[in-house]
């Protein structure tokens, strides 16, 4: 039987506090702790049993409960100052929209599949979702003007429990819209805005929800409508569910439904970030508008959206990037290639590393960077990885000049700090610490700290985990059917005063979280050390579909029940957020073994470093930029291996020497005062020099200055006049791809002598035919560097020549090199698309060299 109406029951909330309403409903409390005890404080037990989610707390806590809070004095005099604090923070922000792009303006959309911003908005599966969270709270706290775009799960991402033996198994909660911090978005007569897309040929409604994310809003998409058929109404069921005809539905919601609800809530961003490519539909949709609301060609169209569009790739694992085959494609955008102007076969080309190999599957990333102005790894050797893996699309560059840089990822500080050492910077390092993150001289206060004090603090936080694990781990026995005195003897588990290990990531074959358990018998005599006892807390989860990861997490239970490991290695199911904070915040030693270079970046180690956890990890990611023997230990030196057998072996030796010979005894070495000033001295030394650099305000900030502020100024040239400018830009690509067979460089003149004295210019003259073009469509550059022993570059610079006239039709450029340097050195020439006209000079492929 199904109801005839529907309708909600919220809160009776007294006046006085209603106040608490609009702090439930922005996730500003996911990292602000005096919002959080507001609630706390309304019913302790209730707060945890609700998971840390407000609104589904006001819900529940009695109308007694709130006229008694209503007449509290001491309650209502808190309420109000962070009521105060939060309108502050709405309205009078630090830094103003207006100051990063004066006269302009910008705005930039920022697309994700996933967004882990709170506990209670379960829609993220691991760091992506992190990630793009903390990206929005940091533009929050910076005034960026930005929307986030994603998708509303009903089902979200899975929750794990472990069978008997130790196999992970699956369940998928319900959410409950209703009872989370989201709102549907109603137009003014409360009417649900939607709008749609087409499943071969069948109307597709979705729904927009919206999340607060303090200054931020993020619009949610929700195909789960009785308007859709049962099947269609499932796209937005689950994260990363279902098959690959189910992905690339949730892939065309987010690209092109992202677009048309920007469309409809009356958002025009000036620039598109694509984190990751599951949103890569996104731009052939702006393309699509651009034809039809301004009267582009698809040519004209697609200049102005690769100038104003930023994507940001996350893995360089294959099963990270998305890929489908050509059939499956066909059958949802062949009718949507007639819309963009184009052949079918052109549209596949786009998503393909060679347009013109029929067998090729279409890659979400690949298109991405085709229709991208700005591509970036998420950290510096992630950039060099990614620069190698996706050479194919520009064939004629050398790997070095690809056009994919790098921005190293970093951590919101105040989501992820301990509320214990948030106090504890409160007071050394002032109230607004915590709104400049990324400023040195606040994290130069660190200093300031008394050593008796930093390590209280931190030995708090190793009690607090301690004691949340064996909640935890109780718990799931309960589950299992334990008896009560199993269930007795998680009290004998762990010890709150050994030295804690974390491990705490996706189970992901690659992360290797069985590397520590190479050698059981070495590992057991480290941990049951009498004199220095460690302990290790394990956490994470395999994607339903990787059993090879679900056999790892099978191994480490199997370990973790023998006795020799029974007291010293726990393995909390479920790993979320919540669990992510404790542990960070109570490990004194943060482990990572992924193998290098398949982490990306490995935001986990950021976390712990900003809680004064000791990182010990491979240099990968972003250890490999954060690295220094003040700060943490390194596994290794950097080596990549073809015989992965043989690294485990090498790597899993190395950790233990450095657990014998140096952690353990640095934490166990203590003075007459108990306290390991070693220890302390590096725990001080990464919060004073890491924490600035690596968090998610620099990030952005980044982010901003190098690509959203120019794409947005390129965006106010190209659509002035009836975007005359980027139909001339569509023009003038054309004739460059149309007459570069003609361009070549016939000669290149220098000096007669080869050793030059240092100080002194090299003078370089290159003779070039240009056919049809002329010079201004060129940049003509020398490209010069130091050379190894087989005469590679080493590295290399570019200088641009500079045109000197004809000689009998044939250009003459010139310029010099400056010779700053001794040893070996070459150069040649090339010739690029003009940079004076392109973003990138790179997009369009082309380049000839001497």
């Amino acid at each position: 039987m199904k109801p005839l109406k529907k309708y909600n029951v919220v809160p009776n909330l007294p006046i006085t506090l209603e106040p608490l309403r609009k702090l439930a409903y922005n996730l500003r409390f996911s990292w602000r702790g005096e919002i959080r005890d507001i609630f706390r404080r309304i019913d302790p037990g209730l707060w945890t049993e609700c998971r840390h989610n407000p609104v589904l707390m006001l819900g529940l806590v009695s109308q007694e409960r709130l006229v008694e809070l209503s007449k509290d004095q001491g309650f209502m005099a808190l309420l109000e100052r962070v009521s105060q604090d939060f309108d502050r923070y709405l309205s009078r922000p630090r830094i103003q929209s207006l100051d990063y792009l004066p006269a302009k303006g910008f705005k930039v959309a920022y697309f994700s599949a996933e967004f882990g911003l709170a506990g209670c908005l379960p829609i993220y599966s691991g760091g992506l979702g992190i990630l793009s969270g903390d990206h929005l709270k940091s533009s929050s706290d910076l005034n960026i003007p930005l929307v986030g775009v994603g998708l509303l799960y009903q089902e979200g991402y899975f929750s794990q429990y472990l069978s008997n033996d130790g196999w992970q198994m699956e369940r998928y909660p319900v959410n409950d819209f209703n009872n989370m911090p989201v709102t549907l978005v109603r137009d003014p007569e409360g009417k649900p805005i939607t709008v749609s897309v087409e499943f071969k040929g069948e109307k597709v409604d979705i729904l927009i929800w919206r999340a607060n994310v303090g200054r931020v809003p993020l619009y949610l998409l929700d195909t789960n409508t009785p308007l859709n058929s049962p099947e269609i109404s499932r796209t937005t069921a689950q994260l990363y569910g279902g098959d690959r005809e189910m992905r690339i539905r949730q892939e065309i919601v987010l690209g092109i439904g992202g677009i048309r609800a920007l469309k409809v809530l009356g958002i025009d961003p000036t620039v598109i970030h694509m984190n990751e490519g599951h949103s890569a539909f996104s731009a052939l949709e702006r393309i699509n508008i651009y034809r039809r609301e301004n009267g582009l060609t698809f040519d004209e169209a697609r200049e102005l959206v690769i100038a104003t569009t930023v994507f940001t790739t996350h893995t360089p694992v294959p099963a990270g990037n998305d890929v489908f085959d050509p059939g499956l494609i066909r059958t949802y955008f062949e009718e949507y290639a007639k819309e963009l102007g184009i052949n079918f076969r052109v549209l596949l080309g786009y998503g393909k590393l060679d347009p013109r190999n029929e067998e090729e599957k279409f890659g979400m990333s690949t298109l991405a960077l085709r229709l991208s102005s700005h591509a970036n790894g998420v950290s510096r050797l992630h950039g060099r990885v990614s620069r190698a893996m996706w050479q194919k699309v520009w064939p004629r560059h050398p790997v070095e000049d690809i056009p994919i840089d790098y921005v190293t990822n970093g951590i919101h500080v105040p989501t992820w700090i301990a509320s214990e050492k948030s106090a504890l910077f409160d007071r050394y390092l002032g109230p607004d610490w915590a709104e400049d993150p990324d400023n040195k001289r606040v994290w130069a206060q660190i200093e300031n700290i008394p050593d008796t004090e930093i390590w209280r603090y931190h030995e708090r936080c190793r009690d607090h985990l301690v004691a949340f694990a064996r909640k935890l781990l109780a718990d799931q026995m309960k589950r299992r059917g334990s008896t009560p005195t199993e269930v007795m003897g998680v009290n004998d588990v762990l010890t709150p005063d050994a030295m804690t290990i974390g491990f705490a990531r996706r189970f992901a074959t690659y992360k290797r979280a069985t590397l520590l358990f190479k050698n059981p018998d070495r590992l057991a005599k480290i941990l049951n050390n009498p004199e220095c006892p460690v302990q290790i807390i394990i956490a994470g989860k395999a994607h339903p579909q990787d059993n090879e990861g679900k056999e790892f997490i099978k191994t480490i239970l199997h370990y973790s029940s023998e006795e020799r490991f029974r007291k010293r290695i726990v393995f909390l199911e479920d790993y979320n957020s919540h669990i992510a904070h404790v542990m960070v915040s109570g490990t004194d030693v943060w482990l990572n073994t992924p193998r290098r270079p398949l982490e990306a970046c490995g935001t986990s180690g950021m976390k712990a470093l900003a809680n004064g956890s000791l990182n010990l990890s491979v240099l990968d990611g972003w250890w490999d930029e954060g690295f220094k023997s003040d700060y943490g230990w390194a596994i290794g030196k950097g080596e990549e291996y073809e015989d992965f057998f043989a690294q485990d072996n090498i790597e899993s030796r190395d950790l233990y020497n450095l657990l014998e010979k140096e952690v353990i005894p640095l934490f166990y070495r203590r003075g007459s005062d108990e306290l390991p000033r070693g220890w302390i001295e590096k725990m001080k030394a990464g919060l004073h020099d890491l924490v600035p650099v690596f968090n998610s305000h620099r990030m952005v900030q980044e982010y901003t200055d190098r690509f959203y502020l120019p794409c947005s100024a390129r965006y106010d040239r190209l659509s002035k006049n009836g975007f005359t400018e980027t139909k001339t830009l569509a023009s003038w690509r054309q004739k460059v791809m149309t007459g570069w067979g003609s361009v070549s460089v016939i000669e290149v003149r220098s000096g007669d002598s080869r050793d030059i004295p240092i100080g002194e210019s090299l003078e370089i003259t290159a003779r070039i035919t240009l056919g049809e073009l002329s010079t201004d469509d060129v940049t003509v550059e020398v490209y010069f560097g130091r050379l190894d022993h087989k005469g590679d570059f080493v590295d290399r610079e570019t200088k641009e020549l500079l045109p000197a006239g004809l000689d009998n039709g044939v250009h003459l450029f010139k310029g010099f090199i400056e010779c700053l340097g001794t040893g070996r050195f070459g150069y040649t020439v090339r010739i690029v698309p003009s940079k004076k006209r392109l973003e990138n000079p790179f997009v369009m492929g082309l380049v000839a060299w001497a």
